[in-house]
């Protein structure tokens, strides 16, 4: 992948992220919420989160799981920096590198991202992506994915954008303004259906469950098997 920069992306400031991804995401922190639970309950030591931003999901990961490490992974060296800042107070149980998706994975228990997959722009590539994730894995390990998803039929994904624009409405965006947000972040990202997703997972090596949802927004859990 190339470097992505949130600021560019979503026009926002970096340090305006926090807000404005509550105005952007419909449940965004049940959203979170649920997917620090779903990798608390394997009790993990370690923790890779895809695409960390300023570090909301790592936060609700350490506090949801207090005996694990996460390690924040990211392109954006604003967004890491504002993530640093952020979760300073945890001390080595909080760590950071600048790299890729596109980079070897470190041995992890549990794999996680919070609205950082949609950057990859091919399902070819998201496969190979879902392998790597499944082959860092120790056994019995999750890769918990939230992410919007929208359906592949052109009849039922308008519902869906109505839906996400009512959202934005009601946060104060006006409903032309929504509808460029969504022009202009197309321009990046690639919303596939949540069923295409969850046969990814599952041909990678998955055991996969859809947990949560909000709209387009999907929390997706993919389980590395035992052995035996």
């Amino acid at each position: 992948m190339g470097r992505h920069s949130v600021a560019r992306h979503l026009r926002v400031e970096v340090d305006a992220y926090d807000a404005a991804i509550r105005r952007f995401i419909p449940g965004y922190e049940a959203m979170l919420g649920v997917a620090a639970r779903e990798i608390a309950n394997v009790a993990p030591r370690h923790v890779l989160d895809l695409g960390g931003g300023t570090g909301a999901l790592a936060e609700a990961i350490l506090l949801a799981a207090p005996g694990a490490a996460v390690e924040l992974i990211d392109l954006d060296p604003e967004m890491l920096a504002v993530a640093r800042e952020r979760l300073g107070g945890y001390g080595g149980r909080a760590r950071f590198r600048e790299a890729s998706f596109d980079d070897p994975l470190p041995e992890a228990d549990a794999v996680a991202a919070s609205l950082a997959l949609h950057h990859v722009p091919t399902m070819e590539e998201k496969r190979r992506l879902f392998a790597r994730i499944h082959d860092c894995l120790r056994p019995g390990g999750v890769f918990v994915n939230a992410d919007a998803t929208m359906p592949a039929e052109p009849n039922a994904r308008e519902p869906v954008w109505r839906a996400w624009t009512a959202h934005l409405v009601s946060c104060g965006i006006s409903e032309e303004r929504a509808r460029r947000h969504f022009a202009e972040w197309q321009e990046e990202d690639t919303y596939f259906p949540k069923e295409v997703e969850a046969a990814a997972m599952r041909a990678a090596g998955f055991e996969v469950a859809a947990v949560w949802s909000d709209g387009p927004m999907v929390v997706a859990v993919g389980k590395r098997p035992v052995p035996g």
